[in-house]
């Protein structure tokens, strides 16, 4: 008997590495049941068991944002989510942000404003930037560095970054207005 049950403190099995873990995950609106090793993370999940390559492998240590993905709206680094953390909760990559043929804002204004140039950091840049939308419609330029901070592009300087992004916010703001 081991010191923790001697104590009365129940203990839980860790997974079985070995073993996959079956559970439903919640993709860009889309329910789907997956199969992994339980060490899997959400990057790893996303890219190799539901083949959506937007995301991107970028550091896998959390400094470049590379990876970054919504989950339940909050901009998260797949690189560092275990998969299994994710069930229940509701993961938006950059292949959910266009509807159909028509582009979010922020994929339109980027294409539009050259503020992608290799275009491996777009993805992250596009899915926090959609986030700091989300809850901040007319964002100051301050407010969209700080929400960028983590993202790292080493081909555009960010200059096209920040414009772009204030000049969808306009665009979505006056899409709202509109509507009304």
């Amino acid at each position: 008997m081991n010191d923790t049950a001697a104590a009365g403190i129940a203990t839980i099995p860790a997974p079985d590495a070995r073993r996959n873990v079956h559970m439903a995950l919640t993709v860009n609106g889309e329910t789907q049941q997956v199969s992994f090793p339980p060490y899997k993370t959400l990057l790893e999940v996303l890219r190799e068991e539901l083949n959506l390559t937007g995301t991107k492998h970028g550091c896998e240590l959390g400094e470049c944002g590379a990876c970054a993905v919504l989950v339940d709206g909050e901009p998260l680094l797949s690189c560092l989510v275990l998969a299994v953390e994710c069930e229940g909760r509701g993961v938006e990559t950059v292949e959910g942000l266009a509807r159909g043929p028509q582009l979010h804002p922020l994929q339109a204004v980027f294409a539009d404003n050259g503020a992608t140039q290799c275009g491996y950091c777009t993805p992250g840049i596009l899915m926090t930037a959609k986030a700091l939308l989300d809850k901040e419609p007319d964002p100051s330029r301050e407010q969209i560095k700080e929400a960028l901070a983590g993202n790292l592009c080493r081909c555009t300087g960010y200059q096209q970054i920040f414009e772009s992004v204030e000049q969808a916010a306009r665009q979505i703001r006056e899409e709202k207005r509109d509507r009304r």
